[in-house]
């Protein structure tokens, strides 16, 4: 067994008092503090166990035990190694030099409580219905967990922000505090209900002492509001700015931007109105042109989608091309196309296609609403076309899973409301495969199995676009968008 070196780190005190926002980037003791926006406020007191953990990731507060490269396969971050010991098992050897933030050192122990607490939840933590996932100590740093049944996904399921490994102290009655319980280079001190987050520097941090002393965090939903405290020096790091707000930015503002699996698509219902004609389908698939879009409404700060996955996701895998079925004639017939306003250029990239559909023969109407309001709507299959925007990795990395909630009969999330037996049933085989190669060769014949049925119309790849002060390095450049904040992220000031 290996024997843990005793590590010790100040404790984190819980702390009053305001944000301070304003002035400079550094405090009046010369302390150099990162001034972030995040885009969304916390809607669950930061509990990993809900949307809320990817606040926590972009932070740079808590970790989880493997994180993915830009395929979406399995890297170490918390566990140093792993194996599979049979389909339904596998044993993960733990870095020996993480401590949290409390103090406490990260040992099997605290890693399977952690995890036992997530798969106990209630509600289910998402990543984990329906798995019956149990983990078990098996020394000081080695942590074995199983599913209930065969799983090829148990490792790629340990990467999701809902199963950042927090200290015991974090679990009690009710969700987990992440309140100086994390692992990762900045510990949290403060947070002000859902307007923003005090984080102070963990020098114990396993992977070096952060470039920065602290950060200090905002969740600003206005991306104007966002963009315009950028370029009065207010913040130094700005989640999300929309390319409408690209040509505010000056000299002493940059952008980073990074390629996502991500991708805004127009879904056509199959199942009821004009576009239950796969005819009709195949028309408007003909009628889309993404360059447009690409090139007008996003300024070319999107990549045309050569399908629903990008070319990262699916690497070496072979990608079929899909085989439609003759177009008809559209003669006037009435659509209705939706799409939500809560992504900037949406509203604007659904009146492009709109245009375009309208050439085509289509009498096209636009509703366009907040995301909230129409979430009901479109999973009813109210509209006859919708033009939304989707991560297609999701929690662990990997397209199956996309393909088994978007476009299978009973996916919790298919807004084309596709119901074909032969997809389901090469979803399911799919999901059975336990080589990561032949999986993404099964989602690209996936991919090419779901675009044949016109059910779908993929336009583009959206890039993340973080907006940075002059001076400004280290800021993540995560495919995932989980990170924002990392250990080398400075103001340079």
């Amino acid at each position: 067994m290996k024997r843990r070196t005793a590590l010790l780190a100040a404790p984190v005190l819980l702390v009053s008092g305001c944000f301070s926002g304003g002035g400079g980037s550094s405090s009046d003791d010369g302390a150099d503090r990162i001034r972030l926006a995040l885009a969304f406020p916390p809607v669950a007191a930061l509990s990993p166990w809900t949307d809320d953990a990817v606040l926590l990731t972009r932070m740079g507060v808590a970790e989880s035990l493997v994180a993915f490269d830009a395929s979406g396969a399995a890297q170490p971050q918390l566990a140093e190694s792993w194996e599979s010991t049979d389909d339904r098992t596998a044993v993960l050897e733990l870095r020996d030099d993480v401590v949290f933030h409390d103090g406490t050192p990260m040992d099997a122990e605290a890693v399977a409580g952690s995890l036992n607490a997530a798969a106990a939840a209630d509600p289910p933590v998402r990543v984990l219905t329906g798995v019956g996932l149990t983990a078990t100590a098996v020394d000081e740093d080695t942590v074995q967990v199983q599913a209930a049944q065969a799983d090829p996904l148990l490792v790629q399921r340990l990467g999701a922000p809902a199963l950042v490994v927090l200290s015991p102290d974090a679990y009690g009655e009710g969700a987990p505090d992440p309140v100086g319980h994390g692992t990762g280079p900045y510990a949290i001190t403060a947070v002000q209900g859902t307007q923003s987050a005090t984080l102070d520097a963990a020098t114990a941090y396993w992977d070096g002492t952060p470039a920065a002393d602290g950060v200090d965090v905002r969740f600003v939903d206005d991306a104007g509001a966002r963009t315009s405290a950028l370029r009065a020096g207010e913040l130094d790091v700005v989640q999300g700015v929309p390319v409408a707000q690209l040509p505010t930015l000056g000299e002493d503002q940059r952008v980073v931007t990074t390629s996502l699996p991500r991708v805004t698509a127009l879904s056509l219902n199959t199942s009821t109105g004009v576009f239950a004609d796969p005819a009709l389908r195949a028309a408007a698939v003909a009628a889309v042109d993404a360059e447009p879009v690409v090139e007008g409404v996003f300024e070319g700060q999107a990549d045309v989608a050569p399908g629903l996955l990008t070319d990262a996701t699916l690497g070496s895998a072979a990608r079929p091309a899909p085989v439609l079925p003759s177009a008809a004639d559209p003669a006037g017939a009435s659509i209705r196309l939706a799409t939500y306003d809560d992504r900037p250029e949406l509203p604007e990239a659904a009146a492009v296609l709109a245009e375009q559909l309208r050439a085509a023969g289509f009498t096209v109407e636009v509703v366009v609403q907040t995301y909230a309001t129409l979430e009901p709507d479109l999973l009813a299959g109210a509209f006859d076309a919708v033009l939304g925007s989707r991560l297609t990795l999701l929690d662990t990395g990997d397209p199956i899973g996309f393909f088994g909630t978007d476009y299978t009969c009973d996916g919790g999330y298919n807004l084309a409301r596709l119901c074909e037996p032969a997809v389901d049933a090469a979803v399911e085989a799919a999901g059975a495969l336990t080589d990561p190669l032949e999986r993404r060769q099964a989602a690209a014949d996936l991919e090419a199995a779901v675009l044949s049925t016109g059910a779908v119309v993929p336009v583009l790849h959206e890039q993340s676009r973080t907006g940075v002060a002059q001076g400004v390095q280290g800021v993540g450049e995560d495919p995932f968008e989980r990170q924002v904040v990392t250990v080398a992220t400075t103001t340079g000031r």
